[in-house]
């Protein structure tokens, strides 16, 4: 059944909504794929906080005209599904972890803010550390000097008990 235009405007609004805090746009194809993966996939991009819909690509055309994402229409072609995600890595981990596994799903390309990635793009993405783990190893990172300086500190006075202990110990034994 085809949308009348009023539930075509809501749509390309409620797309261009996602593309204004996006900073990753993802393509796959998904000829084939059954309902029970599609559920799965889904469900493992709602977790992931991407937003993963499947949509006329003239929709999204008309969604990304004149936003920073433009230059992914010349790759609108064929049934394609879109994953949009605030965290640039987020999104082309669930896609292409999820074509691992399932041969109907298979990435086509993306786009970041004013760049076009192609499939080696995308799969290079993917194996990049999330926002979350880089913030985790950056912290770590800036903790290691503090933590060792306290080391260092607390050395001072461990080595002088541990030396009154052994002259005790040594006054003891005679």
């Amino acid at each position: 059944m085809s949308l009348n235009r009023s539930e075509k405007a809501v749509i390309i609004e409620e797309v261009s909504t996602k593309l204004e805090t996006a900073q990753a746009v993802i393509i796959a194809e998904y000829r084939g794929l059954d309902v029970a993966s599609a559920t799965e996939l889904r469900k493992t991009a709602r977790e992931s906080g991407v937003y993963l819909r499947v949509l006329k690509n003239t929709l999204v055309r008309r969604a990304i005209d004149g936003t920073p994402f433009a230059e992914l229409s010349s790759q609108l072609t064929g049934p394609l599904m879109y994953a949009i995600s605030e965290d640039p890595v987020a999104a082309a981990k669930v896609l292409s972890g999820f074509a691992k596994t399932n041969d109907s799903v298979v990435v086509k390309g993306g786009s970041l803010p004013d760049s076009l990635l192609t499939t080696d793009g995308v799969k290079a993405l993917s194996t990049m550390p999330s926002r979350e783990e880089l913030l985790a190893k950056l912290l770590g990172t800036m903790q290691a000097p503090i933590t060792q300086f306290v080391r260092t500190l607390n050395e001072v006075p461990t080595k002088f008990v541990r030396g009154l202990a052994a002259v005790r110990d040594q006054k003891e034994a005679a």
